[in-house]
């Protein structure tokens, strides 16, 4: 099993920053690649970014230029820098570790952090 903790969301104003850490714990070997997913009020849940035990990084189209994933998925950490926030950025943001690669849906998730962005 692996243990996942978010820390770093908050309430920011449209344009600024935050920085979001993950933390995993456990059987930390088996993770292959970790990332971010949100979900916003009557949304569906959505990938943000993900990086692998490679570096290689993927991220969703509302995102790039904006937010900028890393870590070291070995170590069981991963960041979200993410600059230029809009309101549509607000959701809550889940920390995720999976034992295959980018493309894959998560094995783990963690219990999310609020990020709220006001206009």
């Amino acid at each position: 099993q692996v243990h996942l903790v978010e820390s770093g969301g908050g309430l920011v104003q449209a344009g600024g920053s935050l920085r979001l850490s993950c933390a995993a714990s456990g059987s930390i070997f088996s993770i292959r690649s970790m990332g971010w997913y949100r979900q916003a009020p009557r949304k569906q849940r959505e990938r943000v970014a993900r990086i692998d035990s490679g570096g290689n990084t993927v991220y969703d189209d509302s995102v790039k230029g904006r937010f900028t994933i890393s870590g070291d998925v070995a170590k069981g950490t991963v960041y979200l820098q993410m600059d230029s926030l809009i309101p549509e950025d607000t959701a809550v943001y889940y920390c995720d570790a999976g034992n295959y690669g980018l493309d894959y849906l998560p094995d783990y998730w963690g219990l999310g952090t609020q990020v709220t962005v006001s206009s």
